[in-house]
């Protein structure tokens, strides 16, 4: 379900007064390039956030959404879903990728909630702090830095946490915000901590929105439009991808 990860890079030191301004550059020329705000794209109850984000991983975002959209329509409430067969829900699952692993985990991750709560309900993260809702979250099995802060992001808790996708993640590492063998997972600390800490969620919303956009729709993965970039000036990448 997970690919390798690269090498881990050694620790890294707070980010410099530099780095900072540039992640303000970046983010200032990308809002203007892509009109933020950025409105949220949808509005769900943080547990089916969590289920949303848990399909997502790895898979295209209207393959996941389809098997969203294919549970929610057979399971009268996610309690419903726990107690079916998990051949049931792999079957419901199978455009994204990796169903047979995503069906029994979906199942395992609801049940640990049920468990730690006494009923499927993530509500009560709106009382809490950023980062200690991050770790109640990531206690949960196969929850990481990027589905703790999808939950909070964005389902309707809005909360100021900033997830990092795969896109976001290319972009960061050719703009050197991030370093080449620094992972998707340990790239959330290092890219919130460049970022103002009173930013509002919608403005750390924005941040990840704009940096993804820009991996879908100029920094590709392979052949970057970097003719047709604003950010070539600054990215030490520009032209030799």
């Amino acid at each position: 379900m997970r690919e390798p990860a690269p090498a881990a890079e050694p620790a890294w030191a707070p980010p410099d007064e530099a780095v900072r301004e540039k992640a303000l550059e970046l983010h200032r020329r990308l809002c203007q390039t892509y009109e933020c705000p950025i409105p949220y794209f949808h509005s769900l109850d943080p547990v089916s956030e969590l289920i949303s984000s848990l399909l997502s991983h790895r898979t295209r975002n209207a393959d996941s959404g389809r098997a969203f959209k294919a549970l929610r329509a057979r399971f009268p409430d996610w309690d419903a879903m726990i107690e079916a067969e998990t051949g049931e829900v792999e079957e419901l699952i199978q455009g994204v990728r990796w169903p047979e692993l995503k069906a029994p985990r979906l199942q395992e991750v609801l049940r640990a909630l049920r468990d730690r709560q006494g009923k499927l309900d993530l509500d009560f993260l709106a009382g809490m702090e950023v980062e200690p809702a991050r770790r109640w979250l990531e206690a949960l099995p196969g929850v990481g830095p990027k589905t703790s802060a999808a939950v909070l992001s964005f389902s309707v808790l809005r909360m100021p946490a900033l997830p990092v996708d795969s896109h976001h993640h290319r972009v960061a590492q050719r703009l050197a915000l991030i370093g080449p063998k620094v992972d998707v997972g340990p790239s959330h600390a290092i890219l919130r901590a460049q970022l103002p800490a009173d930013w509002s969620a919608q403005a750390l919303y924005d941040n990840h929105e704009i940096l993804m956009l820009h991996g879908q729709k100029i920094c590709h993965y392979r052949r970057p439009a970097c003719d047709r970039c604003p950010l070539t000036d600054l990215c030490p990448s520009a032209f030799k991808v």
